[in-house]
């Protein structure tokens, strides 16, 4: 999921999630592949070989459930690290959103420096901590309704995206999104209509939203 530098609650008590952006010690041992728009990177249920940080592009990662429904767990931007798992497995898919450079690093050869490197060993504690609050963060999501998914999902592309701007261009569908949100197309649309009639914020495009009111945005999230 995209997330701020640093784990903290905002003011209405929901966590905003964090980075999964180690320093250099283990970014220096990836090495560089090219994907493009569309293209799986790793499939669920296959061999947890490597972690993934994004140089340039964006990432969703997913899974089919039973019923052929689709559960994205989170979006990836550049900076971000994802392919992190506790065991041996992918516990979902990865997809690359659009044309991406990503950093492959071997899940062994981090391991083995992680025994014998501190700075190495650190990171990855880390790292692994902070998949844990992205998850926990987006378990927290989805028993809220629609309003505050979508309130929260845009306050959440504000950060990393924005960078202070109140111009968020998304580099997701709807469908996406929706999927995220565990929603329908059909709600998440509806719920932009709704946002952008109290002037909170201003669709230009199924790409691009402009934030009027963070404040409202801020106490739907509470």
């Amino acid at each position: 999921m995209l997330m701020q530098n640093f784990n903290h609650s905002n003011a209405q008590g929901l966590p905003r999630t964090i980075p999964n952006r180690p320093g250099g010690a283990i970014e220096f041992l990836g090495m560089p592949k090219n994907f493009p728009c569309n293209a799986e990177i790793y499939g669920e249920c296959e061999p947890a070989e490597y972690l993934y940080k994004i140089v340039s592009g964006t990432v969703k990662t997913y899974r089919v459930r039973i019923d052929g429904r689709r559960q994205i767990g989170g979006f990836y931007l550049p900076g971000d690290i994802f392919g992190v798992e506790v065991g041996e497995e992918h516990t979902f898919s990865a997809e690359a959103i659009s044309d991406c450079q990503v950093l492959l690093i071997n899940r062994r050869v981090i391991m083995a420096r992680a025994a014998c490197e501190p700075a190495v060993a650190r990171e990855l504690w880390a790292l692994f901590g902070h998949e844990s609050e992205r998850m926990q963060h987006h378990i927290l999501l989805l028993i809220r309704n629609a309003q505050e998914r979508v309130a929260s999902f845009l306050l959440e592309m504000a950060g990393p995206i924005s960078k202070g701007s109140n111009i968020i261009k998304l580099p997701m569908t709807r469908r996406d999104i929706a999927d995220y949100l565990g929603l329908t197309i059909e709600t998440v649309c509806r719920t932009f209509a709704n946002l952008e009639a109290t002037a909170a914020i201003e669709v230009h495009s199924h790409r691009q939203i402009v934030l009027r009111n963070r404040s409202a945005l801020r106490r739907l999230n509470g």
